[in-house]
This record gives C-alpha cells, structure tokens and sequence, in this order.
C-alpha cells in the first residue's frame, strides 16, 4: 500500500514553521533552479517570513535564507514534522 503525498504545501505554511520537503511538482526549468537553490526532497525548509498581500516567502534551508514567490512555494509538498 503506498502512502498519498501529504496536500500542505509549502506556501501554505505560517512563519516560523519548518517541515520537510516531500516532493517538488513543477516543470523541469524550475525544479532545477530550485534544487540549485538547495530545495530537494528531505531537505528541512523553515518560512521565516511571509510578505503580505501574496507577496514572496522567505524561506530558509540551512543557514541559507531565499525568497521565494509563492505560486513556486505552492508547488513544494511539505510534511510537518
């Protein structure tokens, strides 16, 4: 029996919130620029702010902090800890 892919995204997350990334589901183009970015599957991502009115996230993996629009963070699945 496989286990479904959990339906939280990483835009979906309020600040302060970290969890794991799950699966990246988008076009090739930028799932290699994110992954240049250092977001790959098992990697831990904490939101460390979240512009207002849609604006960008800013999102950190490691000790590194980027910012992120969020129709891109909307297609990182993520699994709370």
């Amino acid at each position: 029996m496989k286990a479904s892919l959990p339906t939280e995204n990483l835009a979906g997350l309020a600040s302060g919130a970290s969890a794991t990334i799950v699966a990246i589901q988008t076009d090739d183009a930028l799932r290699q620029r994110l992954s240049a970015l250092g977001f790959r599957v098992g990697k831990r991502v904490e939101i460390i702010r979240k512009a207002s009115f849609s604006g960008p996230l800013q999102v950190r993996i490691g000790t590194t902090d980027i910012l992120l629009r969020r129709n891109e963070a909307a297609q990182i699945a993520v699994k709370k800890p």
